[in-house]
Order: C-alpha cells, then structure tokens, then sequence
C-alpha cells in the first residue's frame, strides 16, 4: 500500500510539475502579436488591441478557402493598420506564418481595394472565442489570419490566405531578390515558362524555396541539392500537385491537393515548363 501511495504521490507531483512549466513557458512567451513593417517603420498589435480598434466589425466569408466553408470573423481592414506607414518602394507584402509558410503578396492586389478590387482584412480570433480547428489539423487559423472580401474581383489565390499569421513586411518583387528565379531574356513573351513563374511565384514559393530563393520552408527546395524535374517524371509532377496523397504519403505531410479550380491543368504544365527551364538555366 506505502508503495502504491509513493507511486501515486510521484505521478501527481510529475503533473503538477509539467502544469507549472507549461505555465511558465505561456507567461514567458507572452500574447500573441502580429507586426508590420514598411520602409523600416514597424507597429505592433495584440489580439486585445485589435479587437478593440473603432475598424474592427463583423466580417462575413461566404466561402473561406482554410476552413472551406462560410465563416464569421470579427476583422479589421489591412489599410488601416497601414495608415499613416510610408509604402516606400515596396513591391509586395510578404506575409509570414508562424508555420513556416511565407506568402508574397503584390502591392497591386493590397492596393486596389478603395477602386472596387478584393478587400483583404486581418480576422482576430477572440480567446474568449476560439475558432474551430481547421479541416485535417489540430489548430485553429488563428490568432491572425489574413481574408479577403470579394476574392474573384483581383484573381486571388488559395496560397494569398496566409493563417496563423506573425507578421506582414514590405519587399521587393521576388525575381529581383533571388535572380535565380527569373526566366532568361531570350525567352519568347508567350512561352508557357513565363506563365509557369507567375504561378509559381504565387502557388509554391510560401512553402517551396527554389534553388535557395526564396522564405518558405515548409516544403522542400524543389532545386536542390538535386532538381525536381530529374528525380520525378512529368506525369509524378502533375499527380503531386494534383493529389499529393496519391503519389506519396507521410505521418507530417502538409501539401494540400489543388483541384482544378485551384490549379488548372495549364497551371500545371506551366509550372512544370518553368521548373524545367531553370533547371536548365541553372547547368
């Protein structure tokens, strides 16, 4: 009996003490907080905060591409929390995840929204209120998630939902960063290459970095150490990108499936012509 008490006075002691830790690494880290940052001026917001702001309202999603369903969200317009912050040469916002995923966003898809393009708000969950978990995940998109109202005005794409937000900053346009994304100049304007990086720079850059270029880190580097298109065939290529699942599968496998309305099939086979051409560029 003595030796069933010690035993059941260690266990309790054990998860008194991981309740502790766990507490203190919650107290350390503090609330949560989504930064901006636009030619080196930088503003920070709480949850508490934003939820606060005279912007912020109901916000209604009738078909939120994370959840894949309507959904409601108390939001707050991006431009206001822009106001007053000098843009500077800023080609792009790049909007990244605590998860790793970095999504470049043009300034030309932000900046429409007073002329009638896609309006694109910053959705705060409450802690009073959690959201539900996302489809397939253990978490929710929060605290921050970045959607858009009226999405088909500007032609955004699943891959300009960026959820479980940290920060948004002002960058240069992508193929100026990392020269090594670029199509060469000899390439006729019609090639589907030119295409393919268009869609690649908006559709897998977030998670895949490419030759080194690139933030995301979700994904492998589809160039190195050995380029994508020499260890998959065409038809390996357009299956995983159609159905990752279906070509190959793991416990931490995060790549969703791009049906066609995603990514249709002459998406895919430009992205495929463009890996090919600067794999090609790169020899």
């Amino acid at each position: 009996m003595r030796r069933l008490l010690d035993i059941r006075t260690t266990t309790g002691l054990l998860a008194l003490a991981m309740l502790l830790v766990a507490h203190a690494r919650t107290s350390l880290a503090g609330p949560a907080s989504l930064s901006i940052e636009l030619d080196g001026q930088t503003r920070a917001f709480s949850a508490a905060e934003l939820l606060a702001n005279p912007a912020t309202r109901m916000l209604e999603i009738p078909r939120d591409v994370s959840y894949g369903r309507a959904m409601r969200y108390r939001a707050i317009p991006l431009r206001a929390l822009m106001l007053g912050l000098r843009t500077g040469k800023a080609d792009m916002l790049e909007a990244r995840a605590s998860d790793g995923f970095v999504s470049q966003l043009p300034w030309t898809l932000v900046a429409p929204a007073a002329e009638g393009g896609a309006v694109a708000w910053i959705a705060i969950e409450d802690p009073a209120h959690p959201w539900p978990s996302l489809p397939d995940k253990s978490q929710s998109a929060g605290p921050f998630y970045l959607v858009w109202e009226h999405p088909e005005r500007s032609g955004v794409t699943s891959e300009q939902w960026p959820y479980a937000l940290v920060s948004l900053k002002g960058v240069s346009d992508p193929v100026r960063r990392w020269p090594q994304l670029s199509i060469g100049a000899d390439v006729p304007a019609d090639d589907p290459s030119r295409h393919g990086q268009a869609v690649f720079l908006v559709q897998c850059l977030p998670c895949h970095r490419l030759y080194g270029a690139g933030e995301g880190d979700k994904g492998p580097d589809l160039g190195l150490p050995m380029p994508a298109t020499v260890y998959l065939t065409q038809a390996g290529l357009k299956a995983l990108l159609r159905n990752p699942a279906a070509v190959r599968t793991w416990p931490q496998q995060q790549m969703p499936a791009f049906d066609a309305g995603m990514m249709p099939d002459t998406d895919i086979d430009a992205i495929i012509a463009y890996l090919t051409r600067v794999t090609e560029q790169q020899r």
